[in-house]
């Protein structure tokens, strides 16, 4: 697979981003390590978020209409699909930005 293939995939599932990783792990171009960590960005946020929502339902469970909100992390991860499959370097909106930067095992 090529680089452009493993970004995309990337988004696809945490067992996605471990294909991409490991598959282009020794061919990796700053395309692949770009969309690597921003969606391991979008994963770790993911799960905090969905933590918080679980807390917030088991305290108050009129609050868990705002899981809905997690919709947004679809629609951040549908961005980065497509931002990957034109080649793009975009991060993703709201949380993008803090991920450019971090994860250094990636590369």
């Amino acid at each position: 697979m090529n680089n452009k293939t493993l970004s995309v995939i990337s988004y696809i599932t945490p067992i996605g981003w471990l294909i991409a990783y490991f598959s282009g792990k020794d061919q990796a171009d700053s395309l692949l390590k770009y969309h690597l960590k921003q969606s391991l960005g979008l994963m770790i946020v993911s799960v905090i978020f969905n933590i918080i929502m679980r807390i917030l339902a088991a305290i108050a469970p009129v609050l868990s209409f705002l899981g809905i909100v997690g919709l947004l992390i679809l629609i951040f991860c549908i961005l980065g699909i497509i931002n990957a499959a034109n080649g793009a370097e975009r991060p993703v909106p709201l949380f993008g930005k803090m991920f450019e930067n971090k994860f250094s095992f990636i590369g």
